[in-house]
């Protein structure tokens, strides 16, 4: 049975979104809304479906299924929730929002209407983050005792200045933490477990935006592991995201998305080095090449409605690491230095 799916955004992740939606058989692209007309026309012509301007009008549309956000992060809430208020699923790219309060409502409000809600963090899916976080349930690191995660990216000054809502506090809800880094966030918390203290420094080093392009943050799990975290977009021209993660057991690596170093006492059996990984250079470009990880994510959000299940992320899952990124934002913000004078 044909799935109808619409589409909210004009931009790249949109472009992203419908590359992925026309990759599974059993999708069709409905409806396409933005405020860009020239945008929205140029994908309604290459991937189908009916262009909007008018929101309204857009979410009449029939036969729609699902909606697919990929708007500005600060608009995430409020159209999720008029989606939902129409009786469709909805998934949002990340962050789910940019407060808790507007996640809240989302959740709330899809909960109401008796519809799925997820968020894309398709890191989730990819194949060798996967088997890392087997490795991990099944105990082969045994106590957790260490993260380490760097997001050491670049992005050139044009990639904001070009750009109505990227680095603003409005619509971005920060920067190289709630916009780029925030699926590092999500990561270590979904192989870690909840973080119960933070402390952090931020700064806008380099880019001319208003919310911070780095940030470095010293974690505490519940599970009494520490971690550390560095999260920047002015580190040119721009490094492989990096995660290590020590258990009383030995270390594993993982670099971009797959693994790169297991140092265990007991190898996991069958164990051989991963040589694919996707071909997107995060690190220093936005663009999205290799769409695989969004076209898993959609089809695990398909399933999860035909199945009724909860999709990998789902909003409560969502919210976790927009609720780090706030506690990393406070603790930032409140942070008293202590000066050494001749140490």
């Amino acid at each position: 049975m044909t799935v109808h799916v619409g589409l909210i955004g004009g931009g790249n992740i949109t472009d992203t979104h419908a590359r992925a939606t026309r990759a599974i058989p059993e999708l069709d692209i409905a409806a396409v809304y933005g405020t860009n007309p020239e945008r929205v026309g140029l994908l309604c012509s290459e991937y189908g479906g009916k262009p909007y301007r008018d929101f309204e009008s857009f979410l009449a549309h029939r036969p729609m299924d699902i909606v697919i956000i990929g708007s500005p992060s600060g608009l995430h809430a409020a159209q999720g929730i008029a989606v939902a208020g129409r009786g469709l699923h909805v998934l949002t790219e990340k962050p789910i929002d940019i407060t808790t309060r507007g996640a809240d409502q989302l959740i709330a409000a899809t909960d109401r209407a008796g519809v799925k809600l997820g968020v894309m963090f398709q890191d989730r899916v990819k194949p060798g983050i996967r088997r890392l976080k087997d490795w991990i349930s099944a105990g082969l690191l045994g106590k957790l005792l260490l993260a380490d995660a760097r997001v050491k990216w670049y992005r050139p000054p044009e990639y904001y200045a070009t750009s109505r809502w990227r680095g603003t506090l409005a619509l971005d809800g920060g920067g190289a933490v709630m916009n780029q880094a925030i699926h590092t966030l999500d990561l270590i918390l979904w192989l870690l477990g909840d973080v119960v203290r933070v402390e952090a420094r931020k700064a806008t080093a380099l880019h001319r935006i208003e919310a911070e392009d780095t940030a470095l943050a010293l974690l505490e799990f519940a599970g009494g592991a520490l971690g550390v975290f560095l999260a920047t977009t002015a580190a040119y021209p721009g490094y492989d995201r990096r995660l290590e993660i020590t258990g009383s057991e030995g270390t594993i690596i993982l670099e971009h998305d797959r693994v790169v170093s297991v140092d265990l006492r007991k190898v996991p059996d069958g164990f051989t080095h991963e040589v694919t990984r996707d071909q997107n250079q995060s690190a220093s470009s936005a663009a999205v090449s290799d769409f695989r990880g969004h076209q898993a994510l959609i089809k695990d959000f398909i399933d999860a409605i035909k199945n009724d299940r909860s999709p990998v992320c789902d909003g409560r899952e969502g919210r976790r690491s927009l609720a780090l990124v706030e506690a990393i934002y406070r603790a930032a913000d409140q942070v008293r230095p202590q000066l050494l004078v001749n140490p």
